[in-house]
């Protein structure tokens, strides 16, 4: 169990009979209540913890002092110990553990302190995620105390071989030399061995670094960086590869003439610098300063060598991790686009925070891809994995996406050929990804959905909303299985709303589903600054602060509204057979297209004729059609509408007769457009015709 953290509120059942069936009941029914042991049954989806009454005997509870809530019993767990054993039950439940024991102090009534003994086997649905924690509480005191008077240890010394061990288990979780020394400085280790505080440096090219100073004015000018070669503490015990035990303020100054007359003044009485020693090498020093003693006696000594020892290894460890991460970050931000180009028309801000998780670091990207004819592409991806493959893999999809996209080809095609250029790479890697193809001037917006979340809207008063789109298999997936056809989802951006792309570290919580993400997402853009790069700044400084274990990267687009591209307003989209969704899209890109391009009184006309050549290409060939609209700069300026179909067969003009239904489309054709013809394209042909709409 753990003592210190809980999830959702809930009532216990008081009076409730013991439950034998229960673990903590079944053992004490076994061995009788001398054993002082408990049960529990840990619910991680609401956050409730049952505890029966022989469990809360085991933390001096009374029944109606626990509300079911694990939070409460924090109260009885010594600080340290409740940090120590939420890191380890949080341990459990990400590696995937089945079950986990420990043991820790608590803080009976009358304030003495009680070993406590925890057992707990962990459930977890289908999925891997954990959902219950079933486990046991006794009280290991009599068991302890047996063993350390075999050891012949008095309770001083036990207490600090506590210490020693539960410092050495926190620190193996410390992922940053910065986090070793935080986590030294509030574990009250330094408390316990009667230390006022202490000073760190570490080897750095044959000089030592100072990166814990100690108290408050104990920072020496000059020593920032210092030779190992130099009258220094930290520089002897990595030169000799000893510990020096400074047992008085006279030892100190006859020692260390130098650096005594700096730091007399702190009531500094006695000193134990420790070299930092991993695989043989010295790494650094430690030096613990104390105020109120003097001397050493040997159990100490022989402790702080193993504080030493255990703070050594942590200490290469979150070495290496800092340097495996450097590397592997140089690589992702190298993979990344060097500079976002400016989007006329358009606000763009884009963001990459990186987990700080040694090389973990994932293969999450963002790119902005200018279009003719006003448009831009937008794009956000994730690949597979946290590593450096992953960061490699994810800067070729993105160089691959971007030729895919300015060769023209619309958002569907890109991202099937974006997945089959996956599926051929030499990886199992597969990718997440949504691209959006947004027209400027019109406001229109075509997105495709590759197996990743949805994206966002803020609307211009703040507000925001979830864009629910249409969406295929992963690059990759897609491919290998033949499900290439990608679905496009067709919306429109007004001037001051702004489309939001995210990858899942942004809305992954501990303990919650996409959904409850999502809204706690949408909940902080609408708290969040109106600012788009604040805003975008904002996202990432809350993910920090909460934690999060995964990468990040952000994508805000805000249009404008009095953009109009300069030179060919251009708008092309296919149209599949038997897919009326596809049809509507194209429709309302036309509606779309036409107002903002200032067809003025023609657009009606104009809307109309593009529909009937669109129906008539699905209706007699046999695949579908590509319809394009473009302005062609004039005198006079005229709105072009074309129709390209598979079939080399041409169309004919008829009359449709008095109740005919049919061959209207071209006599509306000629009569609403300016002028209109066939031509030959490959094995198809295009029809198309012309409007003028002077401004």
């Amino acid at each position: 169990m753990s003592a210190g953290s809980g999830g959702g509120e809930a009532t216990a059942r008081p009076g409730r009979a013991p439950d034998r069936t229960r673990p903590g009941a079944r053992i004490l029914a076994d061995h009788g209540p001398a054993f002082r042991m408990g049960g529990f049954d840990w619910d991680l989806l609401n956050g409730t913890m049952t505890m029966d009454d022989a469990a809360l005997d085991v933390f001096d509870m009374d029944r109606d002092e626990y509300d079911g809530r694990p939070e409460s019993l924090g109260s009885r767990v010594l600080p340290d110990e409740a940090r120590r054993l939420d890191t380890l039950v949080a341990q459990a439940l990400k590696d995937g553990s089945e079950q986990y024991g420990a043991y820790f102090r608590i803080r009976r009534r009358d304030g003495s302190h009680q070993w406590t003994h925890t057992q707990g086997l962990v459930h977890r649905d289908d999925t891997g995620r954990p959902v219950r924690i079933i486990g046991i509480l006794r009280d290991a005191t009599h068991e302890l105390t047996e063993s350390a008077a075999r050891l012949g240890l008095d309770e001083g010394r036990r207490q600090r071989a506590g210490v020693v061990e539960g410092t050495t288990a926190a620190l193996a979780y410390a992922r940053t030399v910065q986090d070793v020394i935080d986590l030294l400085n509030d574990s009250h280790a330094l408390e316990h061995f009667g230390a006022a505080s202490l000073v760190m440096g570490l080897l750095e090219g044959g000089r030592i670094h100072l990166v814990a100073e100690g108290p408050d004015g104990a920072f020496v000018p000059g020593t920032r960086f210092t030779r190992v070669d130099e009258p220094y503490p930290m520089s002897e015990v990595i030169r000799t590869l000893r510990p020096r035990f400074i047992e008085s303020a006279r030892d100190f100054a006859d020692s260390f003439p130098v650096l005594w007359p700096h730091i007399s003044g702190l009531g500094i009485t006695a000193a134990a610098y420790l070299p930092l020693i991993a695989q043989a090498r010295p790494i650094g020093a430690l030096g613990l300063l104390y105020s109120d003693r003097t001397g050493f006696s040997e159990d100490e000594r022989t402790l702080l060598v193993a504080l030493g020892s255990s703070i050594a290894q942590s200490l290469q460890r979150a070495v290496l991790y800092e340097q495996e991460h450097d590397l592997a970050e140089g690589l992702q931000q190298a993979m990344l686009p060097r500079r976002i180009p400016e989007v006329p028309g358009a606000q763009t801000a884009v963001r990459y925070r990186s987990a700080r998780l040694g090389r973990d670091i994932g293969g999450d990207w963002y790119d902005i891809i200018p279009l003719p004819g006003g448009r831009v592409g937008c794009v956000i991806g994730d690949v597979q994995g946290h590593d450096t493959h992953a960061a490699a893999v994810m800067g070729q999809l993105r160089i691959v996406l971007r030729a895919y996209a300015a060769e023209g080809h619309p958002p569907a095609t890109v991202m099937a050929r974006a997945s089959v250029f996956l599926h051929e790479l030499d990886t199992e890697r597969f990718a997440t990804c949504t691209y959006a193809e947004v027209d400027l001037a019109t406001g229109v917006v075509q997105v495709v959905r590759a197996g990743h979340v949805d994206p966002l809207v803020r609307e211009i008063d703040g507000g925001c909303r979830r864009l629910p789109v249409g969406g295929g298999l992963p690059l990759g997936l897609s491919a290998e299985f033949g499900r290439l056809d990608y679905p496009v989802t067709t919306l429109e951006l007004d001037p001051g709303q702004t489309l939001m792309l995210y990858t899942d570290g942004l809305v992954e919580k501990p303990g919650a589903d996409l959904d409850e993400g999502l809204q706690w997402l949408s909940s902080l853009v609408r708290r969040g600054p109106a600012d788009l790069q604040h805003l975008a700044d904002h996202l990432c400084d809350v993910v920090a602060e909460r934690g999060g274990e995964d990468d990040v990267a952000i994508l805000l687009l805000r249009r404008h509204g009095t953009y109009h591209p300069q030179g060919t307003g251009r708008f092309q989209q296919h149209v599949a057979q038997n897919d009326p969704e596809a049809l509507s899209s194209a429709r309302h890109m036309i509606r779309a297209a036409v107002r903002a391009w200032g067809a003025g009184e023609r657009a009606d006309e104009i809307e109309l004729v593009a529909d009937e050549l669109m129906t008539n290409a699905l209706m007699h060939t046999d695949g579908g059609a590509i319809v394009t609209l473009r302005i062609l700069t004039g005198p006079p300026r005229r709105l072009r509408v074309e129709v390209e179909d598979r079939s080399s067969a041409l169309p004919r003009r008829r009359e449709a007769g008095e109740a005919g239904v049919s061959g209207r489309g071209l006599l509306l054709v000629d009569r609403l457009s300016d002028v209109w013809g066939v031509e030959p394209r490959g094995g198809g042909k295009c029809v198309w015709c012309e409007f003028i709409v002077e401004r």
